[in-house]
Formats: C-alpha cells, structure tokens, sequence
C-alpha cells in the first residue's frame, strides 16, 4: 500500500526538499547573463512554494546555495548576494501576509553581516506562522551537517565511559543535524535533467523518494510541480521493510 502521512491528506508528502538545477543553463540558452537566471529561479521558488502551500504541504526545503558554490566565479557569487539580499527584503512581507514560516538551514559565518540581520529578520518576523514551513539552504553542505552533528556528539553529556549503542549514536546525530526540528523529506525533486542529491541532507534524505525532472529550474511550474506530486502518490514506501502480504 502507499504510505499516508499522519493527520495529513493520503498520497501528499508532508515534507518536499527541491534542487532548483538549471538556472545558469537556462540563462545561456537564450543568450542572457547567469544572472538572469537566477532571477527567473528565484521567480519559480516563488510559484513552487505558493503551490505547496495550497497543496497542504507542510514543509518545504529548498536549497538555494552549497557550501561548494564559493568556488563559481566571483562576480556571480556577487550577483547572487544581491538577489539574496533582494529577496530577503521584498519577500518576507509577502511570505508573512501568506502565513509562511521561513528559516535558513546552513553556517551563516561566511555571509556579510548584513544578509545575517535581514536573515535574523525574516525569521523572527514569520516563527509564528503555520500556513507552511519554507526552509533555504545557503552555505550549506550535507556532509558538513553530518560532521559538526557528530562533533556536537562529542561533546554531548552522555556518561564518562559509556560506549553509546548504534541506536543512540543514530539518535544523537539526528537531533544535532541543522533540521532537527524538521522532519526528514518525503520528497526530493531535482530539475535539470541531473540525476544526483549533490552533497543536499544526505542523512535525512535516507528514505525518501526521488523525482528527477528534466525541466530547467526557472521553467518548473505548477504543472511540473503536480506531476512530481503524481509520481510520488504512486509510489510504495517501504523503508527497508518487506512488502506485507
């Protein structure tokens, strides 16, 4: 049988985490700065989490910028602050008016002072909102989550002496992961045609099913967005676990 998520609609993930892939390549095709790209990306977040939020999805995770996109050119880095800064600005009204709660999951020490405010801002301007839950993922790694989890692990009280079993280990790191107050993905989707998870919540995304569309992010619409939804509403969750008979 299909999975239903508890207290939710039957066949709707509770939680969606999106790869916004293909800005850059929907930029060149049509001959347009990467820039505009990712200002088309950021106008398909929009629609994408409006959509989810009618849908009566919970959460939503998007990952917005990797601990490795430090190493693109340095003028798009920059451009991509900017539109960072923009949205941060102009969009946590709108996501306040909407009733969206947003948070940004990553290490916030390598962005200016200022993008950290405005990003303090929008958090505590919309904590209390229930509508939907939008997570962004900027300077975030996966593995760099798992890691400085397992340090925290290190560093927890756990009794001097006492070897922890596999179970408490498995415990421990999960509430040290920067999304331990979220629960782990149904959903992945990846657009672009790329078919990886590329360093994005590699231990909460453990069990979740994958949707790997091949239209460009800025060109992913409600539609797309549906069919994702479809694909998923016809899968089996198992966990590990043997079909029942």
């Amino acid at each position: 049988m299909t999975m239903r998520n508890e207290g939710g609609p039957p066949n709707i993930p509770r939680h969606i985490a999106i790869i916004m892939d293909g800005n850059g390549r929907w930029a060149k095709r049509r001959g347009l700065p990467r820039s505009a790209g990712h200002r088309q990306g950021a106008e398909a977040a929009r629609r994408i989490v409006e959509a989810a939020a009618d849908r009566g999805i919970e959460y939503i995770t998007l990952f917005g910028f990797s601990s490795e996109n430090w190493n693109r050119p340095r003028a798009e880095i920059e451009e991509l602050m900017k539109l960072l800064r923009y949205y941060l600005r102009s969009e946590t009204a709108d996501l306040h008016k909407k009733k969206a709660r947003l948070r940004v999951i990553g290490d916030q020490s390598a962005f200016d002072e200022d993008i950290v405010q405005l990003i303090k801002n929008a958090e505590n301007l919309t904590k209390d909102n229930k509508r939907i839950n939008v997570s962004i993922a900027l300077n975030y790694g996966g593995r760099q989550d798992i890691v400085q989890a397992v340090e925290k692990l290190f560093q927890s009280t756990l009794p001097l002496g006492h070897s922890p079993t596999q179970e408490e280990i498995m415990d421990n790191i999960t509430k040290n992961l920067l999304t331990h107050d979220l629960p782990d993905p149904d959903l992945l989707i990846r657009t672009s045609g790329e078919k990886r998870i590329s360093n994005f919540m590699l231990w909460q995304c453990a069990y979740s099913e994958m949707v790997f569309s091949p239209v460009l992010w800025p060109d992913f619409d409600q539609t797309c967005f549906e069919e994702a939804l479809s694909e998923y509403a016809g899968r089996e969750r198992r966990f590990g676990a043997l079909k029942q008979s």
